[in-house]
């Protein structure tokens, strides 16, 4: 059932998927997603190495550690439960806030961190990763996935889905539009999963489209579409675990895709360049606030018995050490100065060979010292 929309703060529930109440209790009409004590507690502590991860980012940041950064907190939820709901064969496609998704879908953290100190390799996916390096540009990925479950599907590889993220800003553009239309024409096995974080960057979502909702789009293409609240790790897992499913074996009369509208906030900036002070009144609405994933998702398993102090203890010192590990990793990576001017042509131009002919004389004269003094 599509309801008009009511503004950024989303607070109509009675359109989209949930599992849990604010306070973490269960709702009374949902039913909790079919996974063991362990699941659920390996869930939760990846929200918390997310939550940790994100914070610790941000400071690198600050201190001119890494390079600009965009920050996850409020969203870490549905990245997680979206990647917990796909199988080591399927393939995922990010965006560049998708830091949780890629670590649960198998990057190590150090290689988050690596293409922000410089270290170009750092880009590249393991072979036995089945994740597709983040995509900056917004919404061009959208084509490329469903070209990928297309692929799939006519090799007849019938157990293999393919996920694909992106933001309410990129259902504005011709990508999102010309994917879903192949999706659903050539009904391919493909997951959209729409973080409607209610801003693309300082446009706020009422400005961005005249729709009742982002999910309702995926009508006019024959795709089905669930809108799911963002801020319920377990509403979203088991949506997504659901169209997964879908994808692989769809029922009689039912398509392969499916459109999912994962309805979040973005708590922080847009990146560490952007200061959301001068467009928005309010850090977080306090709506949002009162449903923090990682809040949630703690109270239902303390609720449950499951999460004791000791437990919440263990799991947030490893959370610490794997990022401490984490950060030791990337910054042990040597990155050559020289690497920013390769791959940007295919022959380098003049104008490029003569930038880097004078950062290789600034070297010699200064040493690379004098580079790593200014920045600290």
């Amino acid at each position: 059932m599509m309801h008009a929309q009511s503004g950024i703060y989303e607070q109509d529930e009675h359109d989209r998927l949930r599992i849990l109440d604010a306070d973490g209790t269960v709702h009374p009409d949902a039913t909790v997603p079919d996974l063991s004590e362990e699941e659920l507690l390996a869930m939760y502590e990846a929200l918390v190495l997310a939550r940790r991860f994100d914070q610790r980012a941000i400071s690198l940041q600050r201190q001119g550690r890494i390079a600009t950064y965009a920050p996850m907190t409020g969203q870490e939820g549905s990245q997680v439960a979206t990647s917990y709901a796909l199988d080591e064969q399927d393939w995922l496609f990010p965006t560049y806030r998708d830091h949780a998704a890629k670590h649960v879908h198998g990057m190590e953290l150090s290689s988050l961190l690596g293409p922000l100190r410089g270290y170009r390799q750092g880009y590249a996916i393991p072979d036995d990763v089945n994740v597709m390096p983040e995509y900056i540009p917004i919404a061009t990925q959208i084509p490329q996935a469903m070209g990928m479950a297309w692929g799939y599907k006519l090799q007849d590889q019938t157990d293999r889905a393919v996920l694909c993220h992106f933001g309410d800003g990129a259902t504005s553009e011709g990508d999102f539009h010309e994917g879903l239309n192949f999706a659903g024409v050539f009904d391919v096995p493909v997951v959209f999963v729409c973080n409607n974080n209610q801003w693309a960057i300082s446009t706020p979502r009422e400005r961005q489209t005249a729709s009742d909702t982002l999910a309702g789009k995926a009508d006019a293409y024959g795709v089905e579409s669930i809108r799911v609240d963002g801020l319920d790790p377990l509403a979203v897992y088991q949506a997504t675990r659901a169209a997964v499913r879908k994808a692989k074996e769809p029922g009689p009369g039912e398509g392969r895709p499916t459109l999912i509208e994962s309805i979040q906030y973005r708590f922080g900036a847009h990146t560490t360049s952007d200061d959301p002070s001068v467009y928005r009144s309010e850090e977080e609405p306090a709506y949002y606030r009162d449903r923090d994933p990682v809040d949630r998702l703690r109270n239902f398993l303390e609720n449950e018995g499951i999460l004791t102090d000791e437990r919440q203890e263990a799991i947030e010192s490893r959370a610490d050490q794997r990022i401490e590990n984490a950060i030791e990793e990337a910054e042990a990576l040597e990155a050559d100065p020289d690497d920013i001017f390769e791959h940007v042509y295919s022959e380098t131009p003049d104008r490029l060979t003569a930038q880097r002919d004078d950062l290789r004389e600034l070297r010699e004269k200064y040493g690379d010292e004098a580079f790593s003094e200014v920045l600290e």
